[in-house]
């Protein structure tokens, strides 16, 4: 083998042959043992795995049907068409009308939508986008139940979710260490090895890459396991890097695999628009080719596209998510205050059914703050919050009581109104730490004590009159004035400002976010004109009330 060190990328420089020397590096002892060189291992290996069709697979698994042609229906687009209606020449720009005209034994599903009145949601009849409101519910659980297939069965593999249907897996480390036991000689350099651990491997053996399948040396193929076990087919493109390997998964699908070898990385990049690339399709590459000059193909003017993207890692990212969001773009604007009521209940059964799955995996798990945002037009949203207590029997009721107390909070005495947009969020969304037994003592509420220590607490009353944040590591202690004397009445009191303490953090995120957030002592009020001639500065709108005017 021969080549150089990776070189950096040449703006608008003209692609040379010496552009491709990494390609075919030499691999030395050094790196074949090195755990932590990361973009720049010589070996390594990305996977990205894609579900096919995986809204309409979904749908199919969930109606037992297997060859029949589907599509799948948000109101009045297609948002997915499975592969035997593909063949008819049925595409997602398709109108549905049109489709039913191309086959006629089409299979037409609508997604399942929430209505009011429903603690979750279904798949009605005559569903309506001004009293319902979609639900992907069903495609992000199908979602989690692959990514954790994928997780149980390459334990030693990092894996990044990249969509609700695609997952990154660096295969780096596995397959480095299946290659030391499928070939013990390079556990170690040879004793007379010229330049020690930094001598060059020998060669490996020759591959015949025809008909080869699945050539991911593990125990059992994940893609051959998610399709038994949940009846989902995936395509796969295996590269040196994420960008390439995303690019190769589309190549043959469905249920494929494509592995891009280095050096068939230029005849494959070449013919190709740079737009395909992730991230670099609508206007940023429009923009991109303009600001360049660059054609919209990957030839000599634009493969240094390629040396910016290959460098970039896959890390496994948290599966806590910090916030969780629904909303409703409003196809007929609220325009009373009383017709809020009704996206508030709707809104708070997605919510109330997402945290129900999420506290399933983790049941530590509790948001700090409920928020409510409301937007006319393209103006700027409004936004009211409050903190959300811990309520161990929780549903929608109680999400929505919360939920309209902030709407008539942003409303106020306004009469007229005109909202086009309404969000409901959950935010601040955290586990108990390690050695807290349940959320309940996360959230600083009374647990009962062990009788074994109830002697040594009684004697140890101060350790119940402060504590420490984890956040801004203080100690936040009662004061003086607040210590009754009394355990239980103290201990209810340091709750009470463990709280608050927790809440005032949470508010201060928020302040990032929020467009007017409301802080823990005082709402925030817009800041009043003075006018020269006026005698008293008018009174300020408050929240929402800007969007409305009186009769």
């Amino acid at each position: 083998m021969s080549g150089s060190p990776v070189k950096p990328w040449k703006g608008k420089a003209k692609a040379a042959d010496t552009d491709f020397d990494d390609l075919d590096p030499v691999i030395t002892y050094r790196q074949l043992y090195s755990q932590a060189l990361g973009v720049r291992d010589p070996l390594r290996v990305i996977a990205l795995c894609d579900s096919d069709a995986f809204y309409a697979a979904c749908e199919m698994v969930r109606l037992g049907v297997t060859d029949q042609p589907l599509v799948v229906l948000q109101w009045e687009s297609l948002i997915a068409v499975n592969y035997p209606a593909r063949k008819f020449g049925i595409s997602r720009m398709d109108k549905i009308k049109d489709a039913k005209a191309r086959c006629p034994e089409l299979m037409v599903v609508h997604v399942a939508t929430y209505k009011e009145g429903e603690k979750e949601p279904g798949y009605w009849e005559n569903v309506d986008s001004r009293t319902h409101k979609v639900s992907l519910d069903y495609y992000r659980r199908e979602s989690m139940k692959i990514l954790g297939m994928f997780k149980e069965m390459l334990p030693d593999a990092e894996i990044e979710k990249a969509s609700i249907d695609e997952a990154f897996i660096d295969f780096t480390r596995p397959v480095r260490a299946i290659l030391l036991q499928r070939y013990p000689y390079l556990a170690e350099p040879p004793k007379d090895a010229p330049n020690g651990i930094d001598t060059a491997v020998p060669p490996p053996p020759q591959i015949s890459w025809d008909g080869l399948g699945f050539l991911i040396p593990v125990d059992t193929s994940p893609s051959k396991a998610v399709r038994t076990k949940f009846g989902y087919t995936l395509s796969a493109g295996i590269a040196r890097n994420k960008f390439l390997a995303k690019l190769s998964a589309s190549y043959r699908k469905p249920n494929s695999q494509s592995i891009l070898r280095n050096s068939a990385i230029p005849n494959y990049l070449k013919p190709m628009a740079f737009q395909k690339i992730r991230f670099l399709g609508g206007k940023l590459g429009d923009a991109l080719a303009k600001e360049y000059d660059v054609s919209n193909k990957f030839g000599e003017g634009a493969i240094w596209v390629y040396e910016i993207l290959r460098r970039c890692t896959v890390k496994a990212k948290s599966v806590v998510n910090k916030s969780m969001l629904a909303s409703k773009n409003l196809p007929q604007p609220i325009t009373k205050a009383s017709e809020g009521h009704h996206w508030i209940r709707v809104l708070a059964a997605e919510l109330a059914l997402r945290l129900k799955d999420a506290r399933e995996a983790n049941p530590n798990l509790w948001p700090k703050t409920l928020v409510l945002h409301a937007r006319k037009g393209y103006e700027a949203s409004r936004s009211k919050q409050a903190a959300f207590p811990f309520n161990r029997d929780f549903n929608v009721d109680v999400i929505a009581a919360a939920g309209d107390k902030l709407w008539k909070d942003l409303v106020g005495s306004a009469t007229t109104m005109k909202v086009t947009s309404v969000q409901l969020a959950f935010t601040g969304i955290e586990t108990a730490e390690s050695g807290q037994q349940s959320i309940a003592g996360f959230l600083g509420t009374k647990r009962p004590r062990e009788e074994d220590n109830t002697d040594q607490e009684e004697n140890d009353v101060t350790k119940k009159l402060f504590f420490v944040c984890f956040r801004c590591k203080k100690e936040v202690r009662l004061p003086t004035s607040s210590v009754s004397g009394d355990e239980t009445a103290d201990e209810a009191a340091l709750g009470e400002m463990k709280m608050e303490h927790s809440d005032w953090h949470f508010a201060r995120d928020l302040s990032k976010e929020a467009d007017d957030p409301v802080t823990l002592r005082e709402p925030l009020k817009e800041p009043v004109k003075k006018k020269k001639r006026a005698k008293e500065p008018p009174k300020s709108k408050e929240g929402i009330e800007k969007f409305f005017t009186k009769r």
